[in-house]
């Protein structure tokens, strides 16, 4: 039997499809590629904003015609939603997409095998008898459980979750309500999962939370485990394997603590690169939306962060528009980015939510002016950016092949631990190793990238 993903949305959800991925590879389902071939098609979605959720609801208007016409051929064909859009809309996808067979939510993935013996057994979503599924999936909310390998087959890099759910509840954001309250993984399946990823030959991984810096796991017979603890197991674990760099997201601000950065200076594991979002550069927003902290802690976190790290690189998120944003707070937001002068950022401007705090919000801006003042933010950040890559060119580093170059297929892509891309020539052997570059030139936001000491490249 085959099987088909369509992943949308943050770093999470592609670690949970891979983790499901590797649930069907294990039962002897084969990947197809593309859902339209599929035994089952899976649709594991995102919520975060209504553009996200759009885009899914044109896709199951496509297989809903997609299913009459396979059932009209005899043809068996699947349909799961699963993920925050699943989570927050539950049986109504069934009620309005008749194609969708299951729903299900960010918690529920331990019913997952369940249903795959149903259809192992011929048994298609309408003859189901398993009520067990049926209470899973409609009602109950079982507590979410981290699967033990979130690897896709033959990569190099992969996501390591280390938590689920989200406690910060900024008032534009509906993760919380989707993915429900923070739950820590444990430090000891966290390195078992690392571990498993050095025997596969990994170079990179990066550590997944909603928010990472507020990790904290506690079994009741040790010292709790909190962030900068982990990273040094992390680090301890790293020692002596392929796996060379470690990056981690998400970070807010309010938790980064002093004892993270510390040890993520002390240990080279850790990439020199760190998304840190502060969202907006005016304390009368940040207060709107419920960030709890100000636009002078962010301006002291990023002092002590280059103190430590005087070669890290900073990127962000900034969200213009919110509901009250006035003309001087957006200046504040320009200013904040000329004192910070960030690698790069996501750029968004308000889309109200509907079930969070700020829907409801007076003094929401009009379309235009958000318009208007989110060109204003995104010039300015390309003017930063190009700034700081032209200042590197001429530098050498050290890169991660990892794949071949879309616009040229005699150069491969790389990207540098500060999060830069590479293009450098190179065969595909070289794919998933470590090189040694020189940094010749710009192009956009690419640099191009010639051997060392004009020798060919040396590829670990």
């Amino acid at each position: 039997m085959t099987y088909f993903f369509e992943t949308y949305g943050c770093q999470m959800n592609s670690a949970e499809s891979a983790a499901l991925a590797l649930v069907l590879r294990e039962r002897g389902w084969s990947a197809v590629e593309n859902g339209e071939s599929a035994d089952l098609t899976i649709l594991n979605t995102c919520s975060v904003r209504q553009t996200a959720e759009q885009r899914v609801f044109g896709r199951l208007a496509q297989y809903q015609s997609l299913k009459k016409k396979r059932r009209s051929l005899g043809q068996p064909f699947t349909l799961i939603v699963a993920g925050c859009m699943a989570e927050r809309l539950g049986e109504g996808l069934k009620e309005k997409f008749d194609a969708v067979d299951y729903v299900m939510g960010t918690a529920s993935r331990s019913v997952f095998p369940a249903i795959l013996e149903t259809l192992e057994k011929g048994q298609g979503p309408d003859l189901r008898s398993d009520d067990s599924i049926t209470a899973i999936l409609t009602g109950e909310k079982p507590q979410f459980s981290f699967s033990s390998s979130h690897l896709e087959e033959g990569r190099f890099r992969s996501f390591v979750p280390i938590m689920h759910g989200c406690n910060n509840y900024c008032s534009y954001c509906i993760v919380p309500y989707v993915r429900g309250r923070e739950i820590s993984r444990s430090p000891a399946s966290i390195a078992e999962e690392i571990r498993l990823l050095s025997d596969r030959g990994v170079r990179e991984i990066t550590l997944l939370g909603q928010n990472v810096n507020s990790y904290r796991f506690e079994d009741g017979e040790r010292a709790p485990v909190d962030f900068p603890a982990l990273l040094e197991l992390v680090a301890h674990e790293t020692e002596s394997s392929p796996i060379r760099w470690v990056r981690f997201l998400s970070s807010h601000p309010k938790d980064l603590s002093s004892q993270a950065i510390r040890v993520m200076a002390e240990h080279p594991v850790f990439c020199r690169h760190l998304h840190l979002c502060v969202q907006h550069g005016s304390n009368a927003v940040l207060n709107a939306m419920n960030r709890r902290y100000t636009r002078e802690r962010y301006l002291e976190l990023v002092d002590e962060i280059r103190q430590a790290m005087p070669d890290i690189s900073l990127s962000t998120d900034f969200l213009v528009g919110f509901p009250g944003e006035t003309e001087e707070d957006l200046e504040l937001t320009l200013d904040l980015m000329e004192r910070v002068k960030f690698h790069y950022a996501y750029m968004y401007h308000y889309n109200p939510r509907e079930g969070t705090a700020a829907y409801d919000f007076p003094g929401r801006v009009g379309e235009e002016l958000k318009r208007n003042r989110l060109a204003r933010v995104i010039a300015l950040q390309k003017k930063h950016t190009q700034e700081l890559l032209k200042r590197r060119v001429g530098s050498r580093e050290t890169i991660l092949i990892e794949g071949i170059s879309r616009k040229n297929a005699d150069e491969l892509i790389g990207r540098t631990e500060r999060d830069e891309m590479v293009a450098v020539p190179g065969t595909t052997s070289a794919i998933g190793s470590f090189a040694q570059v020189s940094l010749s030139s710009l192009r956009g936001n690419t640099f191009r990238a010639k051997e060392l000491c004009e020798t060919p490249f040396r590829f670990d």
